[in-house]
């Protein structure tokens, strides 16, 4: 799979604290992307295998979180992370730019949607910033695919959240969190 960066403990990229992988390509070409940098061909090789065997040493979390880039272009990778997570009794979480009636027409996606909590769907609208409860934008929406989160559980995920790295980098990380206030 194409890895463009991963966080072994965020707090604003769904319920509770997640370790989140952000997938490497997208084609979707939203105007305005606040990731522009998992479009194209960056990030770095890697296994599936690799992530779960980190996700898997990495304590005290609660679910796993996909984003990019778009998961739903690497449906294979995305599946087997959402199964191996599962097996872990983590919950599950994905952001896509595609609606999730695009994502059951795609090719290996309902597996992908079988593995998950919750999928945050819709391309990006930059003139319709929203920012809220996970929401990039207001057109996007909130699918509860299981029952273990309720709406006001991924409302309540904070907007944002800024940490200090081992090596001193500064990492930034939520819902546009660098459009603060506006």
């Amino acid at each position: 799979m194409r890895l463009h960066a991963i966080e072994p403990r965020s707090r604003a990229n769904g319920p509770g604290a997640r370790f989140v992988v952000w997938f490497q390509g997208c084609t979707l070409g939203c105007p305005g992307c606040f990731n522009p940098t998992t479009h194209g061909d960056g990030g770095r090789d890697t296994t599936v295998e690799a992530l779960l065997t980190e996700l898997a040493a990495t304590r005290a979390i609660e679910g796993l979180t996909l984003s990019g880039g778009e998961p739903l272009q690497q449906p294979a990778a995305a599946a087997a992370l959402l199964a191996g997570a599962r097996s872990l009794g983590l919950s599950t979480l994905m952001f896509s730019g595609y609606t999730i009636e695009e994502a059951r027409a795609l090719p290996g996606v309902p597996e992908v949607l079988a593995q998950l909590d919750v999928m945050i769907d819709g391309r990006y609208v930059s003139t319709d910033r929203h920012a809220i409860g996970l929401r990039g934008s207001a057109n996007q929406r909130i699918h509860l695919l299981t029952e273990r989160y309720s709406l006001a559980d991924v409302q309540a995920t904070p907007v944002a959240e800024i940490r200090i790295g081992k090596t001193g980098e500064v990492i930034l990380t939520g819902v546009n969190p660098l459009k603060w206030g506006r």
